[in-house]
């Protein structure tokens, strides 16, 4: 096992310089940390063919990986050039989450890298693409890039959830807002700290529809209670005032116009894994990573980004 910590990029499948490239080099230099680029390829028609022309279809694989190899050392050769230690391969492989699942138990990574992909709704729920998969269920930080106008982020925004008063959440909390600070003060960004206090929800969850006209009572004591916790947790930190956004709405729409209003260029949030109904329905980091005007970075619990 290495415990050098590393950043991994997993590069597109097609030859292309991707945002993810431009945010990784940045991150690295950034954090002072190597890069290791890594595709993985597994073409269907070759595999199927290579049942009745063994040989040939080797060769014909075999070039192809050289190919590829040869395109990514290319991009590890740019990223040494700005003074990164950066490394790349080529896996084939049909499945690629247990491969990387392999890096995240052989090495120590400081965060996964990659571009986020759009799919349908009917192939997010059926097929779970490997976005979906590393947001649910791995382990290690998770950044999914959507666009690089700004490489190294210059504007960080966390978002965290209050609502559940349970000591694993109050924890979890305090290790997104952790990375998050980490990741501004390692890039020189700015950040904000959001939650979004949405009593509705609350209210549906817990009390039914019928009795939300005779909660006023109840909603202000919980804004109240909810103010004071976020309150504290950002004094935990050290977020300046300015900085503390303590909003009532619908998660989803506020952030979104939270993080276009401030030119964010990474939402920072925390993720867990569903199962059930939750997990068919999607995490609102996943909902986020659908609609958020930029790219997002999702931390597991127990889980940070290194100093």
């Amino acid at each position: 096992m290495s415990y050098t910590q590393r950043l991994l990029l997993i590069a597109p499948a097609a030859m292309i310089r991707t945002a993810a490239f431009d945010r990784a080099n940045a991150l690295a230099k950034a954090m002072q940390l190597p890069l290791h680029i890594v595709a993985f390829d597994y073409l269907q028609a070759l595999a199927v063919a290579g049942l009745f022309a063994p040989e040939q279809i080797n060769q014909a694989r075999d070039g192809y990986l050289q190919t590829r190899g040869q395109w990514l050392e290319k991009q590890a050769e740019q990223a040494r050039q700005q003074g990164i230690h950066a490394t790349s391969e080529v896996i084939w492989i049909k499945h690629p989450y247990e491969e990387i699942l392999q890096f995240v138990n052989e090495t120590q990574l400081a965060l996964i890298i990659k571009d986020a992909e759009e799919e349908s709704v009917l192939k997010r729920i059926f097929f779970t693409p490997l976005d979906w998969q590393l947001l649910r269920n791995c382990p290690a930080p998770v950044h999914l890039v959507t666009n690089s106008l700004n490489p190294l982020p210059r504007n960080v925004l966390a978002i965290v959830d209050l609502l559940r008063s349970e000591e694993q959440d109050i924890v979890f909390n305090d290790q997104i807002v952790d990375a998050a600070v980490k990741l501004a003060d390692q890039c020189d960004a700015r950040l904000e700290l959001v939650h979004v206090y949405d009593w509705t929800a609350v209210y549906a969850q817990d009390m039914g529809y019928g009795a939300l006209p005779l909660a006023t009572g109840i909603y202000e004591a919980l804004g109240v209670a909810q103010r004071e916790a976020f309150a504290a947790l950002c004094e935990r930190h050290g977020v300046p005032v300015e900085c503390r956004h303590f909003i009532e709405g619908m998660p989803l729409m506020n952030i979104c116009e939270f993080a276009t209003d401030h030119h964010t260029d990474v939402i920072v949030m925390g993720t867990v894994q569903h199962r059930g109904l939750k997990k068919l329905l999607g995490t609102t980091a996943e909902q986020l990573l659908h609609q958020a005007p930029c790219s997002v970075l999702a931390v597991k619990p127990g889980r940070v980004l290194q100093s």
